[in-house]
This record gives structure tokens, sequence and C-alpha cells, in this order.
């Protein structure tokens, strides 16, 4: 597992319930692993955003993992961003969708590297096009 940055993101997992925070730190350690294997590999910060865990670099969009009011968890981006209706185009009709903003997960076992690997590398390196 890669090291947490500092005690305030270790705490906010530690807050969080067992079984929405293994997905999440799936999702953690699949955010870790698509930024190695990008071109010119981004340094990826980790903070807090909203109490949230929250990563982001130099040239792309926030990434933030939590846990939905409606339950399991969830990975966000930017809502104002292309991110999620370019997924949705990408992979149709495969996961739970919240608007323009996130998606849901009820199970760590939903996470696929591949489609959501591919979502978060196009967040690492989004450019909002004018």
């Amino acid at each position: 597992m890669t090291p947490y940055a500092n005690e305030q993101v270790a705490a906010a997992y530690a807050a969080i319930p067992c079984e929405p925070r293994d997905g999440l730190l799936r999702l953690r350690e699949l955010i870790f692993d698509v930024a190695s294997d990008l071109p010119n590999a981004p340094q990826v910060e980790e903070t807090l955003k909203w109490g949230q865990p929250a990563y982001l670099t130099a040239k792309g969009s926030t990434i933030r993992l939590g846990v939905p009011k409606s339950g399991g968890f969830a990975l966000f981006v930017h809502c104002q961003s292309r991110l999620i209706p370019d997924y949705e185009m990408a992979f149709p009709n495969v996961d739970q969708i919240e608007g323009t903003r996130a998606i849901l997960f009820t199970d760590a076992d939903q996470i696929d590297e591949g489609r959501h690997g591919w979502l978060i590398a196009r967040a690492l390196t989004y450019h909002k096009k004018k």
C-alpha cells in the first residue's frame, strides 16, 4: 500500500466504515498505479477536500473519494468537466453514475481497473477545452 501523505489523510480513511473504506482504498491504489503508468508520470498530491481524500496533479482535475449520502462509496470528479459524460460515452450503461460528478459503487468488486483506470488517467491529465 502506498503510504499516506499525512496523518490527516490517514485519519480520514480510518473514520470511514470498513466496507466502503476497502473500496476506497482500492480506488486509491488504482489512482497511484495509473499515475505511475502515465507518460512523464505526474506527481500525485494526496490531500483532503471537504474532509475527504482527494488526488490532484499539476495539470489535471481533482479526484475525490468519499461516501455519498446514499451509501456505498464513490469516485468524484469536477462536475463542470467533461470527464463523466465522456466516460458514459465510452462505457454506456455499465456503472451507476450520479450526474456529471461521480461513479457510485456498492462493492469493491465493481471496480474495474481498465475502465475506471481510463477515467482516472483522464482526470489526472484533464485540460478544460476552451
